[in-house]
C-alpha cells in the first residue's frame, strides 16, 4: 500500500515566527525516514509505502512526534490499497512519465 499523508499542529505557541510549522514537519518526516520504508516528501505531504501495519505504526509515530508543537495534532490521510504490488511508489510515476511520452 502507498499512503499519502499530511500531519500538522496546531492550538498553542507551534509555529515560527512566519507562522511556518517546519520544525514539527522536520521531526514527522525524521520518523518517516529512519523507518527505512520507501518513502517521499514534498510540499504538502509525505509518501510512504509497505504493509498495512508498518505503514500505520510510521503515520502513528509521525504524528506521536507533532504533538508536542501544539495542543492537538491534524492528520490528512490518503491510501492506495493494491495487494500484491510493490514498489508502486516509483512505478506510478514512471508509467505516468511514459504516458506523457518522457523517460
Amino acid at each position: 500500500m502507498i499512503v499519502a499523508f499530511s500531519v500538522a499542529p496546531s492550538g498553542g505557541p507551534l509555529a515560527a515566527e512566519d507562522g511556518s510549522v517546519h520544525d514539527a514537519v522536520a521531526a514527522a518526516v525524521r520518523v518517516v525516514r529512519a523507518s527505512g520504508l520507501p518513502n517521499r516528501t514534498s510540499s504538502m505531504f509525505t509518501e510512504l509505502e509497505g504493509e498495512w501495519d508498518e505503514v500505520m505504526a510510521v503515520v502513528k509515530a509521525a504524528t506521536e512526534a507533532v504533538a508536542p508543537f501544539g495542543t492537538r495534532v491534524s492528520l490528512v490521510l490518503k491510501a492506495d490499497i493494491r495487494p500484491g504490488h510493490t514498489g508502486e511508489i516509483d512505478g506510478k510515476l514512471a508509467r505516468l512519465e511514459r504516458a506523457l511520452g518522457r523517460d
